[in-house]
């Protein structure tokens, strides 16, 4: 009689289908990857540092001129994981209540119910957000840290998977308001968008002729899907060696002459997080020092305050200074 090999424990059975699982959602997240790089031609590593910012759950600021690809890189996001998507137009008239909502009067009634304004939504897109007064900015921030908004005292979730990607112009432009420290500190990443090279401009020349290709993209992930994705994220290993590389990291820009406001508490775990993004996204359970050296610039440079820089010209003189810095931080072995 031939034997019969015995059955898998159920622990080993559900390891196999994790890891399972794991592989399919890695694929789902390369597959997203390469679509938004298709429309968002010749800057690889902004849209790198664009899925680490969703997988670490965190808010996304795009920053540059008019004309380099801010509005479509944080649509070609939206379209790649679906769910609801709603754009807000920030000016200088917008109000609180035009992007939360408001309590309306029911006529006959007499009772007031809450209509949710365009803050409803897994993705928002506030575009030009430095447009809108210091008073409409501010009303984004429980909304960016805890995931909720307040009105008439009544508290309304907004789901675990939302996120804003805002976009903003120089402060030198006419009608900006510079956003505040507090705001600024809400966001994971923020991002120099810079001009495309020459290869890059041509192809986006040719890709334009006959519509936009942004709105050729089809959803690959779901906001299921990314959810699942950012507790995998969640789970990737943080070894003590990495964490007091990480926290040197930090305490050297509260030591550094030339910084008035050093690195944050918060700025330190918004770190953290997307470190172990960047591990998660090149498919490794793990963080390693590079992690966290080449995302130093892009989630604490925007949380410092210089002591010698200001307006426009801040942001690219504190990430230089970040560069320095983790030159001379000692790598873990």
């Amino acid at each position: 009689m031939a034997s019969v090999s015995p059955a898998p424990p159920p622990s080993s059975t559900a390891e196999t289908r994790a890891k399972g699982g794991f592989a399919e959602h890695q694929a789902l997240l390369l597959q997203a990857v390469d679509r938004v790089n298709s429309v968002y031609l010749g800057k690889p590593e902004l849209v790198r540092l664009a899925f680490i910012c969703l997988l670490a759950e965190g808010h996304l600021l795009l920053e540059d001129v008019p004309g380099t690809g801010k509005t479509l890189l944080a649509q070609a996001l939206a379209r790649v994981v679906g769910g609801t998507f709603h754009r807000i137009q920030f000016t200088p008239d917008l109000l609180p209540s035009d992007l939360l909502g408001t309590s309306v009067l029911i006529e006959g009634t007499g009772e007031f119910v809450f209509k949710p304004g365009p803050i409803f939504a897994q993705f928002i897109l506030a575009d030009e957000i430095n447009r809108a007064s210091p008073r409409t900015q501010s009303s984004l921030l429980e909304a960016m840290a805890d995931r909720q908004v307040s009105v008439d005292g009544k508290t309304h979730p907004l789901g675990r998977t939302f996120c804003v990607l805002a976009t903003q112009n120089p402060t030198e432009f006419e009608g900006t308001y510079p956003l505040p420290e507090s705001q600024l500190d809400r966001f994971l990443v923020r991002l120099h968008m810079g001009y495309p090279d020459r290869e890059a401009e041509r192809a986006i020349l040719e890709g334009h002729r006959t519509g936009e290709p942004v709105e050729g993209l089809e959803p690959v992930l779901s906001t299921e899907i990314l959810a699942t994705l950012q507790a995998e994220t969640r789970a990737v290993r943080f070894d003590k060696a990495m964490a007091d590389y990480l926290l040197d990291a930090v305490e050297a820009t509260r030591r550094h002459p030339e910084v008035r406001v050093g690195a944050s508490t918060r700025a330190a775990l918004a770190l953290y997080r997307a470190a172990q993004a960047s591990a998660f996204l090149e498919n490794r359970k793990f963080v390693i020092p590079d992690d966290i050296k080449r995302l130093a610039g892009p989630v604490l440079a925007h949380r410092l305050l210089l002591r010698h820089a200001h307006g426009p010209e801040h942001g690219m003189q504190a990430e230089a200074l970040l560069a320095r810095m983790m030159e001379k931080v000692p790598v873990p072995v």
